[in-house]
């Protein structure tokens, strides 16, 4: 008998060892379904009013500076990702890119010095990466051990940019985008098909017995490459996996122990950082609908946030929702506007580059202007989004001399026009003009930026706050006269009379008439408050 006791004691023991393993989501009103999520309706009035981010989209892929999911077209032979790779660090069977970590120091890496000249830039809201596809946490991550605490840099990533955003007064996000490594890395799973090396597999699937006397003892390879599954249908072609991001066709089912790993390294994320955004790269929910792993960290978010505001604060973004998934999340367009004002509030993510830095976009000067992130920011606004701004950083932790003069572009223009940005809503309409009345129709994640029309001094945006109407002119005209026809004499969509018109940036007494084509306005000829757009404000 008193064996039988201390047998249920060991037993009892290991159960609460085993439970204690694992992240307890909190309780409260939000339950992990869709129809419970649907309590949070859209985005809290803070997110509103906040309009502009800026994204470090930085982590251990910055290191080789060869742009975007190298840790994946890496292993892809021919790609320009792979042959790089093999002339600067050896073939994938050699050196994959798990040893890519040992090299990434970020030893330049000054969070502060950056937040400054992001909030300076006008950003009201900072992200980190916390992972991408290639599974590597840049915090000090209780269920991941490949981490930037344990290798790499040595450093809590999420950390020090978490402190520095709230020296600075900004809002943090966090990114999670680790849900695909499971069929991402799959590539890493090949071999050359010819060459000397052909038929010699790359490195992933190696496990932890192949680490004995490298740098990587004691770490297993498949916790980071995540390949003991079968492989997906048609893994050989590399484009396959756009087609299988929300885990159908073909794709290879994540198992449970791998989803539950999910939601317990993002519990812990959320718990550690207190982030006040989370955005995750997934269509609709990360894992969904083959696991309620993502549903179970938005309801232990949003529940979180009500325990500590009293109300739901938080903000979880995620991509190509339906109108009842919009009830749950907040719509985030990856480098991509809509066409119209959306009814709740939205997200434009996009990147100066590539989202991972890449020296060729540098040397071919092929950064977006701040002209060109400005004017995405007032057509975004003008529909009731946010723009959320990648600013591509080296592996060592800097931004180039480049992007550096754009973000301070972009900071004169806020400088004369915030005004006319932050605290806005939309007004009746989101504008007029020969861009407007296009068709530019989104595709898939969005990816539709720069296929319009150049802007012109006719392509005009709106915006309103305290009953004062903000009218966004794209270009400065010619003959130094504007046409608002929206504002028209008799006008449905501003029947009061108009009392006083400014141009922001300038001292200058305004003259103006409402004729039957159009508010006209004459701008001052003595000086432009910028080069890349003007904001008339009317009252």
């Amino acid at each position: 008998m008193k064996n039988k006791f201390i047998l249920s004691v060991i037993a009892f023991s290991l159960l609460i060892s085993c439970a204690s393993k694992h992240e307890t989501p909190m309780e409260g009103p939000y339950e992990p379904t869709w129809e419970s999520l649907s309590q949070y309706n859209q985005a809290p009035d803070w997110f509103r009013n906040a309009k502009f981010g800026i994204w470090a989209h930085w982590g251990l892929q910055c290191q080789p500076e060869q742009g975007d999911w190298y840790a994946r077209g890496m292993y892809d032979e021919g790609s320009h990702q792979y042959k790089w790779h093999v002339e600067n660090y050896g073939h994938p069977s050699v050196f994959g890119f798990k040893d890519v970590i040992n090299l990434w120091k970020a030893e330049k890496w000054d969070p502060d010095k950056l937040m400054a000249l992001y909030k300076r830039t006008g950003a009201q809201y900072f992200f980190t990466l916390g992972n991408h596809h290639d599974n590597f946490d840049l915090w000090d991550s209780k269920y991941h051990a490949w981490n930037s605490v344990n290798l790499g840099p040595e450093k809590d990533i999420v950390g020090g940019w978490e402190k520095a955003a709230r020296a600075h007064d900004l809002f943090l996000g966090v990114s999670i985008h680790s849900a695909h490594a499971w069929t991402w890395y799959e590539t890493a799973r090949r071999a050359d098909k010819e060459g000397p090396m052909k038929g010699i597999p790359y490195d992933g699937n190696l496990t932890a017995k192949e680490g004995k006397g490298t740098w990587w003892e004691g770490y297993d390879p498949q916790e980071l490459y995540a390949q003991n599954h079968p492989l997906s249908e048609e893994s050989e072609n590399t484009g396959r996996i756009h087609s299988q991001w929300a885990w159908g066709n073909g794709a290879a089912v994540p198992s449970d122990e791998y989803c539950r790993n999910f939601l317990d390294r993002t519990i812990d994320m959320i718990n550690k950082y207190n982030p006040d955004l989370v955005y995750y790269d997934d269509t609709s929910m990360p894992l969904w609908p083959v696991s309620d792993a993502g549903l179970q960290t938005v309801a232990h978010f949003y529940n979180k946030s009500i325990a500590e505001h009293g109300q739901n604060e938080a903000v979880v973004f995620a991509k190509i929702l339906t109108e009842e998934q919009k009830e749950c999340l907040v719509w985030d367009v990856e480098k991509g506007v809509p066409d119209a004002i959306q009814d709740k509030p939205w997200q434009t993510c996009t990147c100066l580059g590539q989202w991972h830095y890449d020296i060729g976009v540098y040397e071919r000067n092929g950064y977006k202007l701040a002209k060109t992130v400005v004017h995405m920011l007032i057509d975004i606004i003008s529909k009731n989004g946010n723009l959320l701004l990648s600013v591509p950083m080296k592996g060592d932790g800097t931004i180039d001399d480049k992007e550096e003069a754009i973000l301070n572009d972009i900071a004169a223009w806020m400088d004369v026009n915030k005004e006319g940005v932050f605290d806005t809503r939309p007004w009746l309409i989101f504008g007029e003009g020969p861009v407007s009345e296009s068709v530019n129709p989104l595709h898939a994640q969005g990816f539709n930026e720069g296929k319009h029309k150049p802007y012109t001094a006719q392509d005009i945006r709106f915006v309103i706050k305290n009953e004062v109407l903000y009218a966004h002119v794209m270009a400065w005209p010619e003959n130094g006269q504007i046409v608002i026809k929206s504002l028209a004499e008799g006008s449905p969509l501003y029947k009061q009379p108009v009392r006083k018109v400014s141009l922001l940036g300038s001292d200058t007494e305004i003259t103006y008439k409402r004729t039957p084509d159009g508010l006209v306005i004459d701008l001052p000829t003595d000086r432009k408050p910028n080069d890349i757009s003007l904001v008339m404000s009317i009252m």
